[in-house]
Formats: C-alpha cells, structure tokens, sequence
C-alpha cells in the first residue's frame, strides 16, 4: 500500500505545517496539520504542543499554507473550463 504524500509543506525554523489534498465526491479537499520540530538526544521528534513563543510561527506557516491553498484552488479553476466553485467550495 503506498503511504499518502502531502500536497506541500511549510517550515519556519521547528514549525512546519503539512497540507493534504484529499479527493472527495465534491472536489479536491485540503486539511493542515501542524508540528513543532525538536531534538530529544541525537534524535528528532515532533509535537502538535507549542508554547507561548511558538505561537508566531504557527500562525505564520498557517497564513502561509492558506495562500498556497487558495493559489491551488485558482490554479485549478484556470485550468478546467467549469464553472467558478462557490466560495464555501475553498
């Protein structure tokens, strides 16, 4: 079975948000997680817990990762000749 790979990802310094397409009935669907990076030892590791000065990263990688999936969404509607989606469709 081959493991689902992300659409894209967005890192500033140890946070980094992963987005997922998904195919629906209705469509492409994008859904985000978000991780902090660290090192335990010589070993990496990730944690979905942030504190207080992670937290201007995370809303950056999230603003980020919003553009990159609303340029996607416009991509792919210049690219098909169908009708514009509705904006609950983004």
């Amino acid at each position: 079975m081959e493991k689902n790979k992300p659409e894209f990802e967005v890192r500033l310094g140890r946070i980094k948000a992963t987005v997922w397409a998904n195919e629906t009935e209705n469509g492409i669907r994008h859904n985000v997680t978000v991780l902090r990076l660290y090192k335990d030892g010589d070993e990496w590791k990730d944690s979905a817990s942030f504190g207080r000065d992670d937290l201007p990263l995370v809303c950056k990688v999230l603003d980020m990762a919003h553009t990159k999936i609303f340029e996607l969404k416009s991509q792919i509607s210049k690219s098909t000749a169908a009708e514009p989606l509705p904006a609950d469709e983004f």
